[in-house]
């Protein structure tokens, strides 16, 4: 027999205490972004395959859901990151010449959940500034995030760092195809030292030895010394090194930083500093971002760009605050002009008010609330439960 109430594999419903905890954080953050300038857009769920793809990289392309719209014939997905459509207005609809901040939040959808017991459909929030290529704009961005954090009430944050231009640089140095690159890719991200030995045997020592260092360069800020003694003296690796170095020192009061030199996080997506931030007692990242000033190329004009990115229902679950506003029962009275005015001035004091039916006495328990409105003496009033 079907079962017409069972949902797909990790598609789950938000109950009341968590959708109630999930729009809390929504508004607050929200909130916290507007007021340091980055206005609110928000992109439809579904655009033209190749406008959600185009700049993203393979990864994002099997995560995209696909369908064919029945008005003009063509391929269109369900977006599974909402950062592409940011990029997509900030190029084709504002097409400002200046700094550009804007934030969003809204669902997305996977065709694959991102990691063990993840759902796949996150609430995606996030900010994202765009049209300055210094560092100061990547700080401004990983400030922001972790003041999101704290706000949201999570506790013990640390950031990891990396950079994908020292990887690229040293595949543009060793001559490697795209297919040795992106098997590279693979192993340096599950730190696969064998594999990795095993993929550049054939290189010469001076261009094997660096790939090997990348994933033993994880730490303190000290690593970045060690990185400008073992790594070569490339252009494109100073500059990465120092752009990290200026992050370390600048973030380092704010929160601890630890640096992962193999760290390639949205390689394919991002140009620049990827980061990534963690809380104590919980495996995956709370929030994600990065400089990704290659995308908006894809849409004909070319902008720097950063940003971050969290799931609100993740954020939820690891975040201590509650959603506390007093709940009132009320009887039903609907010709008592005393009673409607007292069940106004409750809620209008922040008070949820709900109004109990006649005959919903008995089902009384099933309804969590901290206070009534009872007529002592010709008056209504608000009394506590005792």
């Amino acid at each position: 027999m079907l079962r017409h109430w069972i949902l797909p594999e990790h598609i789950e419903d938000q109950l009341p205490e968590e959708a109630a905890k999930v729009e809390h954080l929504r508004r607050q953050l929200l909130d916290l972004f507007v007021s340091h300038g980055y206005e609110l857009v928000a992109p439809p769920m579904l655009e033209h395959i190749e406008s959600l793809l185009t700049g993203t990289g393979h990864d994002l392309d099997l995560r995209t859901f696909k369908l064919v719209d029945q008005l003009s014939g063509r391929m269109l997905g369900v977006r599974a990151d909402i950062t592409p459509q940011v990029a997509r207005i900030d190029a084709h609809l504002l097409n400002r010449q200046g700094v550009t901040r804007l934030c969003y939040a809204g669902s997305v959808l996977h065709a694959q959940p991102s990691g063990l017991g993840r759902t796949r459909e996150p609430v995606q929030i996030g900010a994202e500034l765009y049209g300055h290529a210094g560092v100061e704009s990547d700080i401004e961005i990983q400030a922001l995030m972790v003041r999101a954090l704290s706000s949201a009430g999570v506790r013990n944050v640390h950031l990891d760092l990396g950079h994908v231009a020292i990887f690229r640089a040293l595949v543009a140095a060793a001559g490697l195809d795209a297919g040795r690159e992106a098997d590279l890719f693979q192993a340096l991200q599950s730190k696969d030292l064998p594999q990795l030995r095993e993929l550049l045997a054939d290189l010469t020592p001076a261009m094997r030895e660096p790939f090997l260092r990348l994933p033993t360069l994880y730490g303190d800020a000290g690593v970045l010394r060690a990185a400008r003694e073992q790594l070569p003296d490339l252009p494109r690796i100073g500059e990465a090194l120092a752009q990290l170095e200026r992050l370390c020192a600048t973030l380092h009061d704010a929160v601890p930083v630890r640096v992962d030199l193999a760290e390639l996080r949205g390689y394919h997506y991002h140009s620049g500093v990827v980061f990534a931030a963690y809380t104590s007692g919980f495996p995956n990242a709370l929030a994600l971002g990065g400089r990704y000033d290659e995308v908006g190329v894809a849409f004909g004009r070319a902008r720097a760009a950063t940003g971050f990115s969290m799931d609100l229902r993740e954020l939820a679950a690891v975040s201590p605050l509650g959603v506390s506003r007093r709940v009132v029962l009320a009887p039903y009275r609907p010709d008592d002009a005393a009673l409607a005015a007292e069940v106004q001035r409750a809620r209008e004091a922040g008070d949820v008010v709900k109004v109990e039916f006649p005959g919903q006495e008995a089902h009384r328990g099933e309804t969590t609330h901290d206070a009534m409105i009872v007529q002592r003496e010709g008056r209504w009033n608000i009394e506590n439960r005792s």
